[in-house]
């Protein structure tokens, strides 16, 4: 069964995509957040040039940090931003 998540872009991300945001209907095949920058990067430029940074990015679902691996699901609010640094 597919699965509905929102997408959030921040900070250069959002400059190089040239957008805050995106609707994703997950196949059934993507059930964690490297799927999902797969699927994304297959979505050509310039997707597949942000998400070869990866070493660049972070993710949070539903506002809590998470990692690569995690699972997604239905109405999840995943976030990709740079590292954040404090001071």
């Amino acid at each position: 069964m597919d699965q509905q998540i929102t997408v959030l872009y921040f900070a250069w991300i959002k400059s190089e995509l040239g957008k805050t945001s995106d609707q994703i209907t997950l196949p059934a095949s993507v059930g964690d957040v490297a799927g999902l920058v797969s699927l994304l990067a297959k979505k050509g430029s310039p997707y597949a040039e942000v998400f070869a940074r990866r070493d660049k990015i972070w993710v949070a679902i539903n506002q809590n940090r998470a990692e690569w691996a995690q699972p997604l699901h239905a109405g999840d609010e995943v976030a990709f931003f740079p590292p954040v640094t404090g001071g």
